[in-house]
């Protein structure tokens, strides 16, 4: 008698689908955050690089602080994300006589070097000049989809020229 009047109440069944539909819903909507804070902290990565590109070739010769401020500036453009997974290579790169390039110096902070830089500098080789190229790593963690999904790892490069001078030389490098 109880479940023939339980099944027949309207306010059951309404009941019923909010307790089958509930899950399905809340796990789109912190899906959805989740992506969000992600194709936030892509955005943010890339930022990143080109800040810290831009602010390595200002200046015709570093010093080592002016290489920490950059890698700091890169790690700010990140804010309000946690810094903890980040990581920034930079490489000056100086093309020879036939367009061959040559690492001119390289700072690495909170990554492994990237190995194939020089293999992706096609196009960009002019005899007697040179790039920067900066490599930004950030290590996305999703605050909902933890359980699933551990970490996604963000690499964005950036390319850019010196200003006042072909290459961007650093304070003690043997080839500057």
């Amino acid at each position: 008698m109880l479940m023939r009047s339980w099944f027949h109440n309207k306010k059951a069944h309404a009941g019923m689908e909010a307790a089958l539909i509930f899950p399905v819903l809340m796990t789109l909507l912190l899906g959805v955050f989740d992506v969000g804070n992600a194709i936030l902290a892509n955005q943010k990565t890339i930022r990143a690089s080109q800040v810290t590109a831009d602010l390595v070739t200002r200046i015709r010769e570093l010093h080592n602080q002016d290489i920490r401020e950059a890698v700091e500036a890169g790690r700010l453009a990140l804010s309000p994300l946690a810094t903890n997974g980040y990581g920034v290579d930079i490489v000056s790169v100086r093309f020879d006589d036939d367009a061959m390039p040559e690492i001119v110096w390289r700072e690495t902070t909170g990554m492994l070097p990237i190995d194939n830089v020089l293999s992706s500098l096609d196009g960009l080789a002019v005899p007697g000049e040179g790039v920067v190229v900066v490599t930004s790593n950030y290590n996305f963690e999703p605050v909902f989809a933890g359980f699933l999904i551990n970490q996604v790892e963000m690499q964005e490069v950036a390319f850019a020229r010196g200003r006042l001078s072909a290459v961007v030389c650093r304070q003690g490098a043997p080839l500057c």
